[in-house]
């Protein structure tokens, strides 16, 4: 077989997007990935799918809601070009708190405030909470609700984009472990590894979330729902056939082992809260994920000149968040050895765009990474 002209190692939720969107370009393209075409055990497989920019700007470093943005804008027409339906949808999210808790709404505020992620936001009072969402009831005095806010069912999404590759004609190589010695040859290689490839970032670490799946087709949700809780926060996102998505724990541990009896009952404790129907609700599953992160939680892409490797890791807890933006900036760097100047109207990205991979021979590129 030819030589591709670029091979991508690491088939998770990146990994198969870059893939896809750079076989759509017209490159000769081969992806490599230790798991199957379906994505058990990556961190996609367990996630919850959300694309929640000012919802995540709460914590997370100023660049993320920017192209967070950019990238609640390109999925609907990745979507609309994928071969097979992926279910989505945009109703936005509904902040809400106990009212013990009201302290931490005044924070959560004050910090997107801050951010200038405020004109994303609406306070709504008891009644208003009501309309937007029935299954809550009375209960929430007041909430914020982040109107636009996106979520797709991320195992749809991971088999659409294997079926699209496929049509696509792209080698893909599942269940084939590729180590740091013996990379595939190709024009260019594009490692998407993530915890598997710690050996080329020293300060990876990961961060284990826990997720539980159940089945309550008597509950009807309209909107993604996240309870703002200092020490137990939690969020609750409707699929569809009266499927949820129940998740928010975020340990500073690369620990794969199961669900803890502890973290189980946090977890559904605080989901109660919100929601007393669900004690009805059947559990389909409870998973764990470890998602690589950095030390400033932000994404980071560097050239490897001489072994001509590019490598895109941190993703955190935003890989679907960050997908699309990344993939367009790796693609940039691909096809043009530096920045575009579509990807320039990011601030994170200005004072770096005359890095090429005619730089150093081992020069990081600082296009995802806060100066």
């Amino acid at each position: 077989m030819k030589r591709p002209d670029i091979a991508v190692v690491g088939g998770g939720l990146l990994g198969r997007c870059l893939a896809w969107r750079a076989s759509r370009e017209g490159a000769q393209v081969a992806l490599y990935d230790a798991a199957s075409s379906r994505g058990e055990g990556s961190a996609a497989w367990v996630a919850a799918g959300m694309v929640a920019p000012t919802a995540e700007a709460v914590d997370a470093d100023p660049q993320i809601h920017a192209m967070g943005r950019h990238s609640l804008a390109l999925w609907p027409q990745w979507l609309a070009q994928l071969p097979v339906p992926v279910f989505y949808r945009d109703h936005g999210t509904l902040l809400i708190w106990h009212g013990e808790d009201a302290g931490e709404a005044v924070r959560v505020e004050r910090m997107l405030a801050s951010r200038r992620a405020h004109a994303d936001i609406r306070r709504v009072e008891r009644a208003r909470v009501g309309d937007l969402e029935p299954a809550l009831g009375p209960r929430f005095q007041q909430a914020l609700y982040l109107p636009g806010e996106a979520q797709l069912d991320n195992r749809e999404l991971l088999m659409a984009v294997a079926v699209a590759l496929e049509d696509a004609g792209v080698d893909c190589q599942w269940e084939t472990v590729m180590s740091d010695e013996a990379l595939p040859a190709a024009g260019f290689v594009v490692d998407c590894r993530g915890m598997g490839a710690r050996r080329e970032w020293p300060n990876l670490r990961g961060v284990r979330g826990e997720i539980v799946r159940l089945h309550a087709p008597e509950i009807e949700l309209h909107h993604m729902l996240r309870l703002l809780h200092a020490r137990c926060p939690v969020y609750i996102v409707p699929r569809a056939d009266g499927r949820l998505v129940v998740g928010a724990t975020s340990i500073e541990s690369d620990d794969h082992s199961p669900v803890s009896v502890r973290g189980a009952l946090e977890l559904l404790t605080s989901a109660y809260s919100v929601l007393p129907a669900l004690a009805e609700a059947r559990i389909l599953e409870f998973n764990t994920q470890v998602r690589p992160a950095l030390a400033d939680n932000v994404p980071a892409l560097h050239v490897d000149r001489q072994r001509k490797v590019l490598h895109i890791n941190g993703l955190y807890r935003h890989g679907f968040l960050l997908t699309p933006t990344v993939v367009e900036e790796a693609l940039a760097l691909l096809s043009t050895q530096e920045p575009s100047t579509t990807v320039g109207r990011w601030p994170c990205l200005r004072e770096n765009r005359s890095v090429a991979f005619s730089g150093a021979d081992h020069r990081e590129v600082q296009g995802c990474r806060s100066s």
